[in-house]
């Protein structure tokens, strides 16, 4: 403990050291590696010098993002930004593969407010009474002819095109009903069909509760998403598709990327790149992998992983006539990865460069994935100081956001609202601020919406 005169000379201050830690110890000890001053680094990480000192003695805790920077301006290939990373959090428990589960689902609709459509629980079922249910059941006793079999596939299949085309420019909510109902009556079919058409019914099956997993991740219910997706696993084994198995482990990274956990993505990424596995599925495995290395800073890792995408994502998709595994969106998605893993590279620069090639790329009506990237876009430019150009991008975004409703553009939301905190007194911060403060809220799992 120290003692100083205070400023009127009469009485005397007491000092108290604040602790060091470990990311401030280490930040520090680089940066005078690197000969740099506080003012020097602030200038390349774009944080205030006052910021940066009270960083590197322990007073504030570092956020993600600004050891992201410090890491990628001095160096440290991810040893900053692993003394930044907070403990793993295990993946919600999902029913084992193979055992699926009845799940009763309850619609509520209201002439004159919200409606709803979302699991019920089989308590919930006994609470509410039988005779309060409405309920049906195929019966299964008669088979359905190869005609019907072939109808359905067919108009399932235009159903599952238009529905993705839809899932792009309104919120999950809004679809999940018919894609629910889509996914069963498949299911159901598939059960009175000959083995040709009972095969192809569950593919397709698989691939509408693979896509209901993914818009159910997007109201931020985790659990229920690896529900889905290993709903879907099931699906297509039943049929003899054995390679959907690979492609729920890059779904469930999905889950752990979101969380920033760069081990079991990475972890959980590499299971899925097994030779017997196909072509995209391996390529998409990679990009996935790429971004886990990118959480944990290790730029020769991302690249090599991107490299390792493009290859297999060039190659002929394996005689699948199915419909196609992932974002059909995207023109160039190992690019337009590129750039969202530069971001968490702490290169903010090149990703805004980058990502403006690639958006340029995707199409008007393609809103949701416009959204995702033009998010991630306006946060590059705002980590690289660009603070007028970033809310020049974030403005129009906005009725997109709203639009969609995406849990996991919320987070990168957030992440553009801290960056634009910094600047309070700039003005086209204070004109997004109030609007962005609404938007950025958490999404919480079965929120209700109007209808």
């Amino acid at each position: 403990m120290q003692y100083r005169l205070g400023p009127d000379d009469r009485a005397w201050e007491v000092l108290v050291p604040h602790p060091s830690t470990p990311f401030g110890e280490e930040l520090r000890k680089r940066r005078l590696e690197a000969r740099l001053s506080l003012t020097d680094l602030s200038g390349l990480v774009h944080y205030s010098k006052a910021q940066l000192s009270k960083v590197e003695r322990g007073i504030k805790a570092p956020s993600r993002d600004l050891a992201r920077l410090c890491d990628a301006a001095l160096g440290a290939d991810g040893a900053l930004i692993a003394l930044s990373t907070p403990a793993a959090v295990d993946l919600p428990a999902v029913s084992a593969p193979g055992r699926v589960e009845e799940e009763n689902w309850m619609m509520r609709l209201s002439s004159d407010g919200p409606s709803s459509f979302e699991p019920l629980g089989r308590r919930e079922v006994l609470n509410a009474g039988v005779a309060s249910l409405m309920t049906w059941r195929s019966g299964g006793s008669s088979p359905a002819s190869p005609a019907v079999g072939a109808d359905m596939l067919e108009v399932s299949r235009s159903l599952f095109t238009h529905y993705r085309r839809l899932g792009q420019a309104v919120e999950p909510g809004l679809l999940l009903p018919a894609l629910i109902t889509q996914t069963h009556t498949l299911r159901e079919l598939s059960a009175q069909s000959d083995s040709s058409t009972r095969r192809r019914l569950l593919a397709l099956g698989s691939r509408y509760a693979e896509y209901v997993g993914w818009l159910v991740q997007e109201t931020g219910d985790e659990r229920a998403a690896l529900w889905w997706t290993q709903r879907a696993v099931d699906l297509a084994t039943t049929g003899g598709d054995q390679a959907l198995a690979g492609y729920a482990l890059v779904r469930r990274a999905l889950v752990t990327l979101y969380r920033e956990d760069a081990e079991q993505t990475i972890s959980l990424a590499r299971r899925a790149q097994i030779g017997v596995l196909p072509s995209r599925i391996r390529g998409l495995a990679a990009q996935r992998e790429a971004q886990g290395h990118a959480l944990a800073g290790d730029v020769d890792a991302c690249l090599h992983a991107l490299d390792r995408a493009r290859t297999l994502l060039t190659r002929p998709n394996d005689g699948d006539d199915d419909p196609v595994i992932g974002s059909i969106h995207l023109p160039d998605s190992v690019g337009m990865v590129t750039g969202w893993c530069l971001v968490d590279l702490g290169r903010p620069g090149e990703a805004g460069e980058e990502l403006d090639r690639q958006l340029a790329q995707v199409g008007a009506d393609a809103v949701r994935t416009q959204v995702r990237y033009g998010v991630r876009r306006a946060l590059a430019y705002a980590s690289a100081g660009e603070i007028d150009h970033a809310c020049a991008l974030t403005e129009p975004l906005l009725d997109g956001v709203t639009a969609v409703r995406s849990a996991t553009v919320t987070i990168d939301l957030r992440r553009l609202v801290r960056v634009l905190s910094r600047y309070p007194d700039h003005p086209p911060v204070r004109r997004l601020a109030p609007r962005l403060g609404t938007l950025s809220r958490p999404i919480t799992p079965h929120e209700e919406t109007p209808s």
